[in-house]
């Protein structure tokens, strides 16, 4: 197998550890591709060195180095392309990381082919004014509605197969996957959900309203987002720049065709990640 190695060197350990990697990579014998923006803090190792731009393009499967927004970028990528992901944790919980920095002699087993792929649900979001499409993105994790400029609360009607829900007031929504419901959707109070699920998660965010809960669509299923009541309405996909939905319009979101496909080598289930992860959150 050809990999191509995005390391995040804005993180502490994260150039040490992709050191360490490409150590091993080259006593696996690998071949492995790094950004040329990178060349000189990877000179010492047997990287073939690449534009930025033909990353992806050149691999078999993609390794990264960091926390959850740095794999998250990089499963976005990939998932256009088919590649698969390794997530080496070099942040603080990272989630979807398949490997710990002291876990690294398990990197043989790409080599051996002893890993599975998880396939993860994305979803596909549309914002659409008179038939025609004003923004189009692919959700690893959540994409949120919220207000915009002003501070103060705002009405959601949503939609499911365009039949009425509700309108919800408050802050905003979260729609998320089930990898994203321990993400942002969590912290709303939103369940957390198996990633093994096909589903849509719906979390408000602070409502004025005595009804709060989330509510969980099929995969099947196509939500409808429309501001009401002169509302001001923005999005954002995965934590990235706000997109402003203007007057009129309304954002389509479904499950998309692309999934986020991410390597597992070890045999821990999701409740054992879980558990590992969140304990590292308790005081």
């Amino acid at each position: 197998m050809k990999f191509s190695i995005l390391p995040n060197l804005t993180k502490e350990d994260a150039l040490s550890i992709t050191l360490e990697v490409c150590r091993r990579l080259d006593q696996l014998k690998c071949i492995y591709f790094i950004s040329n923006a990178y060349k000189s803090n990877f000179v010492s190792t047997k990287a073939v060195f690449v534009n930025e731009n033909e990353l992806l393009n050149a691999c078999d499967a993609v390794i990264t180095v960091g926390g959850d927004g740095t794999i998250l970028r990089a499963a976005k990528s990939a998932a256009k392309l088919g590649k698969a992901v390794l997530g080496i944790n070099a942040g603080r919980l990272a989630f979807m990381a398949g490997m710990e920095k002291h876990e690294l002699s398990m990197l043989n087993r790409l080599i051996d082919k002893s890993f599975t792929i998880d396939k993860r649900t994305m979803l596909n979001v549309r914002v659409e004014l008179d038939n025609k499409i004003l923004f189009e993105d692919n959700c690893i994790n959540d994409v949120v509605f919220s207000r915009l400029g002003a501070m103060r609360i705002i009405d959601i009607l949503v939609k499911c197969d365009f039949k009425p829900i509700n309108i919800f007031r408050g802050d905003g929504i979260i729609v998320s996957t089930p990898t994203g419901s321990t993400a942002y959707s969590l912290s709303a109070g939103g369940p957390v959900v198996d990633p093994e699920i096909n589903c849509m998660i719906l979390t408000p965010i602070c409502t004025h309203s005595l009804f709060s809960r989330s509510l969980i669509f099929k995969e099947d299923k196509k939500l409808t987002v429309t501001a009401e009541n002169d509302s001001e309405l923005a999005l954002s996909c995965d934590g990235g720049a706000l997109i402003i939905i203007p007057e009129g319009a309304s954002a389509q979101i479904c499950t998309s065709k692309l999934t986020a496909d991410f390597i597992r080598i070890k045999s821990d289930s999701f409740i054992d990640v879980l558990n590992s992860k969140l304990t590292q959150r308790r005081v």
